[in-house]
């Protein structure tokens, strides 16, 4: 694999990781202050962003050793409000910035697997935006987000809130690969 594809890959895996670790954190906030819908959205989304790490990781399995990344990662803890727009501003910059540019490369790079991985997560990416805005506006008026259960693809991480579609528009998996959370 070309260096600066694996060293992409790395850092990809970083913030995803994060991203998913800070998810269940904010899920837990969620909770303690009454809104349980938010929780369980933070940990669909979460789970979705942990499939995200898990096939990049998967990609860099010839690639052995230590490595720094760099993760383009909101941190801290604070009201749900506040933790929804940190989620809101991670994956905006995941969708016009970060996956953009490792998209380019790995295509430039001919590196079929990692174009493949960072695609998959960029078109999720855009679901969990738009659906963290949802929640956002529900927080902003004072209110829970009502919404039905959220539906996560075990394959790329498409979440989607309601029925799952007979096939991925990510990665055409079958309904069944979906998890509910309820």
């Amino acid at each position: 694999m070309h260096p600066m594809t694996a060293d992409n890959l790395r850092s990809a895996f970083s913030g995803e990781s994060q991203a998913h670790m800070r998810y269940l954190v904010y899920a837990e906030r969620a909770a303690a202050e009454k809104l349980p819908n938010v929780a369980r959205l933070f940990e669909a989304i979460g789970w979705a962003e942990k499939i995200h790490a898990s096939n990049h990781f998967r990609e860099l399995r010839d690639e052995v050793g230590p490595a720094t990344t760099v993760a383009h990662a909101g941190f801290g803890l604070g009201t749900t409000g506040r933790n929804l727009d940190v989620a809101v501003a991670g994956e905006e910059f995941e969708i016009a910035e970060m996956y953009p540019a490792y998209k380019s490369v790995a295509d430039a790079q001919g590196e079929k697997g990692p174009l493949r991985s960072f695609d998959w997560a960029y078109q999720a990416e855009q679901t969990h935006a738009a659906i963290f805005r949802q929640a956002r506006a529900a927080v902003e008026s004072g209110q829970d987000w009502q919404a039905s259960p959220v539906r996560v693809c075990a394959i790329c991480g498409h979440t989607v809130v309601g029925d799952a579609p007979d096939r991925c528009p990510i990665c055409n998996a079958s309904r069944d690969k979906y998890r509910a959370f309820v």
